[in-house]
């Protein structure tokens, strides 16, 4: 029994700035997060010998013969919040239906929880994500990533099962930086080894491709793969699929490289001796991934004696960033169900959708399919929020930074599927101040909007000061209910069709 003697209701007639979905006791001491915009602190209130104090840093007073020590939103202090609170710490989820809510600007899980609070029953949440190529555009860490996560976690008041999401790793200096900072979820992203040409090469070039495959990595050689997987008849829910000898060329051509990458990226994580789950994303390459290729990269990874729990191939139709499915929606649905039935038949496992920002035409047919096995990824959306709240309280910087997004698109552009044209885009000479927020309800400038993140928030003037960071920041930092509001209104929608088990 807990030996604490103040209430919540005490508490909050001395410290009128406490947040209130932040207040917990544990062990004997309370916790909660106080004050506003650029002061927010962690506050810890016990005994004064508690072992607890040891743990963080921070000034220490006396407040009613108890210690109160207030603590800076450091590293420090959010991986010993994670210690002594066990559900703040991400945990691998399973094969339960997950989320995940990337945030590039460290200010957005609040909403994030705020959303699945509201329709997230059902769901396990990933705040913690963002990508290795999202964090370099935008001057962060993985210990930045997590640590406003940790705490724009613990503010909210979020106290059940969560996970964090090392998104999009290349290489195994990857792995190691987001182990060190306590992510349980590590997407293997191998694309730069996938082989596109496969798809349209002559035979006699899918010949030479697969004798040149790395096959001293691949534990094997070309004879073996064809003894093992030409005239093989998978059995699947509704059909089966035999592999011809054309189809497994062409897959191991495709593919054999990425599954050998993906093989020693899984073998690095595993010597960490730390709880891990992984994903496997072929997603942002040229062509679909067909139910063959599916078959043989499943196959593979499990002869190899990798594990995962989640797998993103390439679908039909364009994900593109931040708009809706692209695409016979009808069509995708009847792919995207074969697709569902390899994963429960060679799993199981979840189909992970990259790129799931804003797909609300084709969540339904991915929950019906997979019956729950799925794992929803969104980033830039949350990004796009922020904008919409600075476009209501300010749309002089709303404008600014339009008209730089357009200048940016053509260079920022290359690295993302996208197919936004700035002819398409309204001109911001034609927009009256209060036409502007709809800008991101426009298809092409939401596309511009959305890929110049990076530029928007790193690039600097000749002085050396942010041309747009710090007042960004500062703006949604002095509105934080606008910009929550905002995300759980938008969020609600994405996670409704993966809350119900219907």
């Amino acid at each position: 029994m807990s030996t604490f003697s103040f209430t919540l209701d005490d508490l909050r007639k001395n410290f009128t700035a406490l947040a209130p979905e932040s207040f917990v006791v544990h062990n004997d001491a309370a916790f909660w997060m106080q004050g506003k915009v650029n002061a927010k602190r962690l506050v810890v209130l016990a005994d004064a010998g508690n072992p607890v104090f040891g743990k963080f840093q921070g000034e220490s007073s006396i407040f009613k013969d108890h210690t109160l020590k207030i603590c800076p939103l450091n590293h420090t202090n959010a991986r010993s919040l994670r210690s002594r609170l066990d559900w703040l710490k991400p945990k691998p989820i399973g094969l339960l239906t997950s989320a995940g809510m990337g945030d590039r600007l460290g200010l957005a899980t609040p909403g994030h929880v705020r959303a699945m609070k509201s329709a997230g029953e059902n769901i396990v949440p990933i705040f913690a994500q963002q990508s290795i190529r999202e964090m370099q555009r935008t001057n962060r860490t993985p210990d930045d990533v997590m640590t406003d996560a940790t705490f724009g976690t613990f503010e909210a008041g979020w106290r059940t099962a969560l996970g964090a999401d090392a998104d999009h790793l290349k290489t195994p200096a990857d792995i190691d930086a987001c182990v060190a900072a306590d992510y349980s979820f590590f997407t293997i992203d191998p694309g730069a080894h996938v082989d596109s040409e496969a798809d349209t090469a002559s035979l006699n070039h899918i010949t030479n491709k697969v004798v040149a495959l790395p096959w001293k990595d691949l534990e094997s050689s070309v004879d073996d793969l064809g003894q093992r997987y030409v005239g093989t008849e998978i059995q699947l829910e509704d059909r089966a699929i035999t592999l011809d000898a054309d189809a497994v060329a062409r897959a191991a051509a495709k593919y054999g490289r990425a599954i050998a990458h993906v093989a020693l990226m899984y073998r690095h994580l595993a010597a960490k001796n730390v709880p891990f789950e992984l994903e496997v994303s072929v997603d942002e390459t040229e062509t679909p991934t067909t139910h063959a290729e599916h078959i043989y990269v499943a196959s593979e990874l499990k002869r190899l004696g990798v594990k995962w729990v989640s797998l993103a191939p390439r679908y039909i139709g364009r994900f593109e960033k931040g708009v809706d499915y692209i695409g016979d929606v009808d069509a995708f649905e009847k792919d995207f169900a074969v697709h569902a039935q390899i994963a429960r038949v060679l799993g199981p496992y979840k189909l992970s959708i990259h790129s799931g920002s804003d797909k609300f035409s084709v969540y339904p047919a991915t929950m019906r399919q997979t019956r729950g096995l799925v794992h929803l990824k969104t980033a830039g959306t949350s990004y796009l929020e922020a904008l919409r709240t600075i476009g209501a309280l300010d749309t002089a910087l709303f404008r600014r930074i339009y008209i730089f997004a357009r200048e940016r698109y053509d260079t920022d552009k290359l690295t993302y599927h996208v197919s936004a044209e700035l002819a398409r885009a309204p001109k911001p000479e034609s927009l009256k101040d209060a036409d502007l927020p709809a800008l991101l309800d426009q298809f092409d400038a939401r596309e511009i909007l959305h890929v110049t993140f990076g530029s928007v928030l790193t690039t600097k003037k000749s002085d050396g000061a942010f041309l747009f960071y710090n007042e960004f920041i500062a703006l949604l930092r002095a509105n934080p209910d606008a910009y929550a509001a905002n995300l759980e209104k938008h969020f609600v929608k994405h996670l409704k069709p993966f809350a119900s088990k219907g």
